[in-house]
């Protein structure tokens, strides 16, 4: 069958891309901006890429058009395919209907979290030998690409609360009917599609009605979002993680952990990921992997040949003593976590934290109350507020002297450049390209040693 996917150069369509590639379809795809790292990957695999939704593509004649949540009424190619009257489908009802039908699904949700839970459920199972498919919003480093065919019958998905297409409104994982479901937290986001947090909810209650009685859902015991969300109504054995009562994970003491179950030690590991929130990641996981059939203590095992996922405080270089981070950290809660999680590994060797609020939900300013609370862990703080709709610099006042907000790219780059010293280590946290800034920034580090 011939494909034609709208939106393809997005991380979850391209996942669907690759996967139905690998599956025997032939695979063709457009969108607004087709360029490296994306297009190179689907290049690579033999995906033919359009730039641009102009109508004339029609002329393809695919079997079936895929589309994704990126495509709007009004788009040329869309507005054809609909006066045509072709033959066409969202991602994720796609890959329920073609990939996901009689796996055994292993779904993780949750505002945060999702990507690197995933990362490392997907490590468990395939340290294990089970070889599982999977599609993560972002690339693991044990595997080096982020969606995979295979013929094992379980399937780890990242799972979206964000809407599945303009002609389908829910969330994109209440397709996916997962056997195993990771609940791990809940907060106000993507205010372009929702009004408020009691929006998000009543979509995570329609998530756990699709899950059977047969399955397991391992709740984040501290989220009093989620509480709700089961209190609504529940039909699936639950465990919690993060409860004496349940999963826990403890500090013995120099950088070692062990992971109990209702009280009883499942085993003890030295954990390379810093954070309390990787470590609660990684609790999930091994309980999702244990109702997989992964025992737990050799779930604990691979844990520590966990590589981490690219983007997750991944060092970009270091120079003249500053080491520079990639960290794709967008909503407050996150920023606060990574900062924290990157203080664990320093100590107190001095942060300077680089944002761009990039998400739409920065954009709009729903959450610009709480960015300055998220950065007071930093020691100095740069803001780029280029196309905001609101001013960083009043949002940022109450960190005084610490924070300094541009509207110029290249000015951005320079200050930060000029502020560092050897020791320093510079966080860019943002959940786009940012301009390549980590790569300026160590060029310039290197002109001014």
């Amino acid at each position: 069958m011939h494909i034609h996917i709208l939106g393809v150069c997005g991380t979850f369509m391209g996942g669907i891309a690759a996967i139905a590639k690998q599956t025997g379809h032939r695979v063709t795809g457009c969108d607004a901006n087709v360029y490296p790292p994306m297009s190179t990957q689907l290049q690579d695999q033999g995906i033919e890429l359009v730039q641009g939704f102009d109508a004339d593509q029609i002329s393809l004649k695919p079997d079936l058009w895929v589309i994704g949540n990126v495509v709007t009424r009004g788009n040329p190619l869309m507005e054809a395919v609909l006066d045509r009257g072709d033959a066409h489908v969202s991602g994720p009802q796609w890959l329920a209907e073609n990939i996901l039908r009689r796996k055994w699904v292993l779904a993780v949700a949750g505002t945060h979290g999702k990507t690197t839970t995933s990362a490392i459920l997907t490590w468990l199972l395939e340290d294990a030998g089970m070889q599982p498919g999977f599609l993560i919003g972002g690339v693991p480093e044990n595997f080096g690409v982020s969606a995979r065919a295979s013929d094992s019958r379980f399937f780890v998905i990242e799972a979206d609360e964000y809407d599945t297409a303009f002609f389908d409104k829910r969330s994109k994982f209440v397709h996916y009917a997962p056997k195993t479901a990771i609940l791990n937290n809940i907060e106000f986001d993507h205010a372009d599609i929702f009004a408020d947090l009691a929006a998000i909810e009543t979509q995570f209650h329609h998530f756990v009605r699709t899950i059977p009685g047969g399955g397991l859902i391992l709740v984040n015991a501290r989220d009093h979002a989620l509480k709700r969300v089961l209190a609504r109504g529940c039909w699936t054995p639950v465990e919690r993680f993060g409860a004496d009562d349940g999963w826990q994970i403890v500090d013995a003491g120099g950088g070692a952990f062990t992971i109990n179950y209702l009280g009883g030690e499942q085993g003890a590991l030295h954990w390379s990921l810093s954070g309390e929130h990787n470590r609660l990641n990684a609790l999930a996981a091994v309980a999702a992997a244990r109702h997989a059939g992964v025992p737990p203590a050799q779930a604990i095992a691979s844990l520590m040949h966990f590589r981490n996922v690219r983007r997750r405080l991944e060092v970009s270089g270091t120079q003249g003593g500053v080491t520079v981070y990639d960290d794709f950290a967008h909503h407050p809660t996150a920023i606060a976590a990574t900062i924290a999680g990157l203080r664990e590994k320093v100590g107190n060797a001095r942060i300077l934290a680089v944002l761009e609020p990039r998400s739409n939900t920065m954009k709009l300013g729903a959450l610009k109350d709480q960015l300055a609370e998220s950065l007071a862990g930093a020691d100095l703080v740069f803001c780029y507020g280029a196309e905001l709709g609101w001013d960083a610099r009043a949002a940022l006042a109450s960190l005084g002297a610490r924070v300094a907000c541009e509207q110029d790219f290249g000015v951005l780059v320079a200050v930060v450049a000029a502020q560092a010293r050897p020791g320093d280590h510079i966080l860019v946290m943002s959940n786009g390209g940012f301009g390549g800034i980590q790569q300026k920034l160590l060029a310039a580090l290197a002109d001014s040693g």
